[in-house]
């Protein structure tokens, strides 16, 4: 007996660009982004580290001894992808580094990296947290030049 074949394509989720409040909701989700930026040869340099979305840029917080957070303030251009598998949910993003704050305790990086922990790590965020409070750490702004966005488990049509 043949098969006839089917048109259903719902296994390929929404496809297409993420809306604002679609990357807004993702972002805001747990996932690891992939932060890729120059070392001082100019090689690449690419680290996964917790992110924060405001609405028009992101925000990360390196711990003092970090050696991509050297290359951030020494080399201001650099790259962030947040992804996931199973809907294909992606962001994708050109940034310049923007150096908030050279490493210190008690800055402007702590309530940033206080949201992080619990986004990460639920209700254990502050337990991971406030033990290494005596630790200095950088903060850094990265402004996009450049966004892309992409979900679902099909082609965009330039690539077709």
């Amino acid at each position: 007996m043949s098969e006839t074949p089917t048109t259903d394509e719902s296994w390929r989720g929404k496809v297409g660009r993420l809306a604002g409040d679609e990357v807004a909701a993702f972002l805001a989700e747990g996932h690891i982004a992939r932060l890729a930026c120059l070392d001082g040869e100019g090689w690449p340099y690419v680290v996964p580290c917790w992110h924060e979305w405001d609405g028009s840029a992101f925000w990360v917080v390196p711990r003092e001894r970090a050696a991509w957070a050297r290359y951030l303030a020494a080399e201001p251009r650099c790259a962030i992808t947040v992804d996931e598998a199973g809907t294909q949910r992606k962001v994708v993003a050109q940034a310049r580094a923007v150096l908030v704050e050279e490493p210190c305790l008690n800055g402007r990086w702590l309530p940033v990296a206080e949201r992080m922990s619990v986004r990460y790590l639920g209700e254990n965020g502050p337990k991971y947290l406030e033990p290494t409070l005596d630790k200095p750490r950088w903060l850094f702004r990265l402004e996009p030049v450049n966004l892309t966005t992409w979900q679902g488990n099909d082609w965009a049509e330039k690539y077709k």
